[in-house]
């Protein structure tokens, strides 16, 4: 009996997990959103999705970091995401939002090993193609910022920003020759 009851909660917790993360249905529309703006609305379902850990505990911690983030606590808010980290190594929205503040700290070997976590974790992640393409800039590695923002462009096709850069890259890369 026991056994049953153990196997049931370990299936209703599973089941949670899994709701955590964003469907393939929702990266479906977001790919053929007729307008930006239904994609933005769309994009925001994802992102409010990679919000949700499936642990309480991780949630909890994730947004204190969001919010310490927020105010500029970029030391605190680190801390928080390294604890979501230990906890669920495999949830691919903290090593994105420690990217972050990697990135505001110009720390960017950290940042591409991160950013590198999340996307192996999540390799339809648009935030954090877009976030290794500005890295790749911030680097003056300008062709490896465009293929990144091409493979944010492949999940988010109406993406304003990577739409902008990848045409400003084409442009340069058109002006010194291939």
């Amino acid at each position: 009996m026991l056994r049953a009851v153990l196997l049931s909660v370990l299936l209703a917790l599973t089941g949670l997990a899994a709701m955590a993360e964003p469907s393939d249905a929702m990266f479906e529309k977001l790919k053929n959103a007729p307008s930006e703006a239904e994609a933005n609305d769309i994009a925001q379902d994802i992102w409010a999705s990679w919000l949700e850990s499936g642990s309480p505990t991780v949630d909890m911690i994730m947004q204190r970091g969001v919010d310490a983030q927020k105010v500029g606590m970029l030391d605190v808010a680190r801390t928080f995401y390294d604890r979501a980290i230990l906890i669920k190594p495999d949830y691919a929205e903290s090593w994105n939002r420690r990217a972050t503040i990697f990135m505001q700290q110009e720390n960017f070997t950290e940042a591409l090993r991160d950013l590198n976590e999340a996307l192996k974790l999540e390799p339809r992640h648009f935030g954090a193609w877009s976030q290794l393409a500005m890295l790749f800039e911030a680097m003056d590695a300008p062709d490896q910022a465009l293929d990144a923002w091409r493979e944010a462009l492949a999940v988010y096709p109406t993406m304003r920003e990577a739409r902008s850069a990848e045409k400003r890259l084409v442009k340069q890369a058109e002006g010194r020759g291939l």
